[in-house]
């Protein structure tokens, strides 16, 4: 058995962990291509297609909510709500273009966990990562923490437009 003190500490890597192994299989097509060469989608000249994924738990115990979104803007969702069901959708124009803009922000790079040596602080707090072609990028939901502007703003743009959600 895991003593409890280290079972906190065990959460946010594992879930990092978990985050980079469902993102990275999320980035192959399944014709085995990358998904980053595009799947016809197309963006403003200069803006790289990217796809993002978020990964939310709350706390040691909660369920594991994942939303993908695809270059062009459809989106999946599990268990977002929470309710163990699995949404579909699609962001609209507007939405994909300023996701578009984030994800090719140079800032966000500096954002990413290895950037800011970040560690989780927060004990049953609401985890959201989002994985980018820049990293990822992790935040939590707690008193006195602060999310980097620019993943603070796709995690804002991605729960609006979704059933995921920004806070507990």
């Amino acid at each position: 058995m895991v003593p409890p003190q280290w079972s906190r500490a065990l959460t946010v890597p594992a879930v990092a962990a978990l985050t980079v192994t469902l993102a990275g299989c999320a980035m192959v097509d399944r014709d085995g291509g990358s998904t980053a060469e595009g799947r016809g989608g197309t963006t403003s000249p200069g803006v790289t297609a990217n796809r993002v994924s978020l990964v939310q738990k709350l706390g040691d115990d909660g369920p594991l909510r994942s939303l993908t979104v695809e270059p062009d803007g459809r989106w999946e969702c599990d268990d977002c709500a929470g309710d163990g069901v699995t949404s579909t959708g699609s962001l609209d124009a507007e939405q994909v273009q300023r996701l578009h803009k984030l994800l090719a922000d140079p800032r966000l790079a500096q954002e990413t966990d290895q950037a800011r040596r970040y560690r989780a602080s927060c004990i049953d707090a609401l985890t959201s990562s989002l994985l980018t072609t820049a990293g990822l990028v992790t935040s939590q939901d707690c008193p006195g923490e602060e999310r980097p502007a620019v993943a603070g703003e796709i995690l804002l743009l991605l729960t609006q437009a979704t059933p995921a959600e920004p806070t507990r």
